[in-house]
């Protein structure tokens, strides 16, 4: 039996007076991996800050394990299981590896049953490379460092839901190959569901199970990877 984890209804964004998003409808499985997908400035980046609560929606609501989160402010949902990534990053620079994801731990606030250490353990297995650097500086990284890391942090709360912008913009293939790995054994272990905002198709269509391809503010497809191809939905997200 299939369990909605996250549901939106009609859901709008704007900036200002400038409407972004237009009528979002989306209900993601417990479990799924989902890939966004569309060409730049289409609303993708504003529909995730949306759903975290960073950008205010307009019209509409959003609902997580059933619950209407559409008036929490972003730190409680954060504590409802929506984890982030954005893009660029958004590492503390000045702290080292093990203290960004410390601070990852905040979202753990008031679940007094979860082992802070155990987690931060978890993630130095996910991420190897980040137990080798982890008294290094987070702006001293790679980009590849810096993604792992911040992939890390999210992690650290402990998410039901993982949204990830642009996971593999910038990255060496060595790289995007570990992180692929990694969220493979995150839904296997954990169960966790993952969307991802990708433009590079090959990763989408590898890692996610599902679709949904934006264009001007609007969910305009979606459908499963298995059933179609990159090739036959490209020419809406090419540049």
């Amino acid at each position: 039996m299939t369990v909605t984890l996250l549901k939106l209804e009609k859901l709008g964004s704007a900036y200002g007076q400038s409407r972004v998003l237009w009528d979002i409808d989306m209900d993601i499985a417990r479990g799924d991996a989902v890939a966004l997908i569309g060409r730049n400035g289409v609303g993708k980046t504003t529909l995730l800050n949306t759903i975290t609560g960073v950008h205010k929606l307009t019209s509409g609501k959003i609902y997580l394990n059933g619950n209407d989160i559409s008036a929490s402010p972003a730190h409680a949902r954060a504590r409802a299981g929506i984890g982030y990534v954005p893009q660029g990053r958004q590492l503390f620079p000045q702290l080292t590896v093990q203290e960004n994801l410390t601070v990852g731990l905040a979202a753990l606030a008031g679940r007094k049953e979860i082992k802070q250490a155990t987690i931060v353990d978890h993630i130095y297995d996910l991420f190897p490379k980040l137990t080798e650097i982890r008294a290094r500086k987070a702006g001293l990284l790679s980009g590849g460092e810096q993604q792992q890391l911040a992939i890390g942090r999210a992690l650290a709360g402990q998410p039901k839901l993982l949204l990830l912008d642009e996971p593999t913009e910038g990255i060496q293939p060595s790289v995007v190959r570990q992180i692929e790995h990694a969220l493979r054994r995150i839904r296997a272990e954990l169960g966790m569901t993952i969307m991802i905002v990708e433009q590079y198709l090959d990763f989408a269509w590898s890692f996610a199970e599902s679709y949904h391809v934006m264009q001007r503010g609007k969910i305009i497809r979606h459908g499963r990877t298995a059933e179609e191809s990159s090739a036959e939905i490209a020419h809406l997200v090419n540049i």
